[in-house]
């Protein structure tokens, strides 16, 4: 099976190569396994548990990164200065030990959090339920006093009741072949996103400044910023034109490291590309570049390099590169109006 500089997906997912004979075949199975679950909700043979406070879901129908975790930070953060006081449920992928729920913290080890909560917890401060039973989590956070539940990487899981969805697209990427896993990287069919309450659309760093441009019907777009290097051992940030012309080693183990990478030559810089599976547990090793070049890397994968005590290998020519959700004031009126609008449970 071929794969592409998207973080090691089928290259058939994103271009025009032929769909091998099994895959079109486990598509079809795939289809209607998750077709068949979604109806037993539907049709209530299933039970939804709802936490009795606000439920907002962010997710995708792709597989990957579609920029979930900005945005999920990015509600977070207005939604206190709003006045609420959210708290976030999730799965904390890549943790070892999975079956256990943890109240995760912004010093917990990813390991035993997963990196995407971590990096979320140090953002935001805001309590974080690891759990992989969505319903549970979400139960949890509203008896720790939280009005509002953010549910992270949700959509599939129906498991929870939900007041309000919000789907995450790739801009660049967008549904990719439109077929379901494993022939195209659809989860889910393309109409099920059309049934979510909002549609955001990571454009990245787009280059224009009008943040309605490349929107389509009923979408609304979001940019990550990136503009400055924090080292990661503490000394004050950088701005990132401070490496414009330099050579770095430039480190992403995210869902599409090309973005990252393109990005950072967006700056000026002379990227060494350096890309990793997703969620990938860092060791010394994968740093062994041959050159002792500065090392720029994303802010995910950062939270996963020890700086202290055994095993420790940071210095301080490794940075993060920190990004921020930027979305039209539209969206958060929209948003916040729909929010209120919901019952009172």
């Amino acid at each position: 099976m071929s794969a592409d500089r998207r973080g090691g997906v089928p290259a058939y997912w994103y271009d025009d190569t032929a769909v091998p004979a099994h895959a079109r075949l486990l598509s079809g199975l795939y289809g209607a396994v998750t077709g068949f679950r979604r109806a037993l909700y539907r049709k209530g043979y299933k039970r939804r548990l709802h936490p009795g406070v606000p439920v907002l879901v962010v997710g995708n129908i792709t597989a990957g990164g579609a920029g979930k975790t900005p945005l999920t930070i990015a509600l977070v953060q207005r939604l206190k200065q709003e006045g609420w006081n959210p708290g976030v449920a999730s799965r904390g992928y890549g943790r070892d030990d999975i079956a256990t729920p943890l109240w995760v913290e912004r010093d917990t080890d990813p390991r035993l959090g997963g990196d995407e909560p971590v990096l979320i917890a140090r953002r935001t401060g805001a309590k974080l339920r690891a759990d992989r039973d969505r319903a549970a989590a979400a139960k949890a956070l509203a008896e720790a006093g939280c009005d509002i539940v953010i549910c992270d990487d949700g959509l599939q899981h129906y498991r929870l009741a939900r007041d309000i969805e919000i789907e995450v697209v790739d801009g660049r990427r967008r549904y990719g072949n439109g077929q379901l896993l494993p022939a195209g990287p659809l989860r889910e069919p393309p109409e099920r996103g059309a049934q979510c309450d909002f549609r955001v659309v990571n454009l990245a760093q787009a280059a224009t400044s009008d943040p309605t441009a490349n929107a389509g019907f009923g979408e609304w777009p979001m940019r990550l910023i990136a503009d400055q290097a924090q080292s990661l051992l503490g000394t004050r940030p950088l701005k990132l034109e401070a490496f414009a012309g330099q050579r770095v080693h430039a480190v992403a183990g995210i869902g599409d490291p090309e973005r990252y990478f393109s990005m950072l030559r967006g700056f000026g810089i002379a990227v060494v590309p350096h890309a990793f599976p997703d969620h990938h547990r860092y060791v010394e090793s994968d740093f062994a570049f041959g050159s002792k070049l500065p090392v720029l890397m994303t802010e995910k994968d950062a939270v996963k390099i020890p700086l202290t005590g055994e095993g420790a290998f940071a210095s301080e020519a490794y940075y993060s590169v920190p990004v921020r959700a930027e979305l039209p004031e539209a969206f958060w009126v929209s948003l916040l109006d729909k929010l209120q609008a919901l019952p009172r449970r």
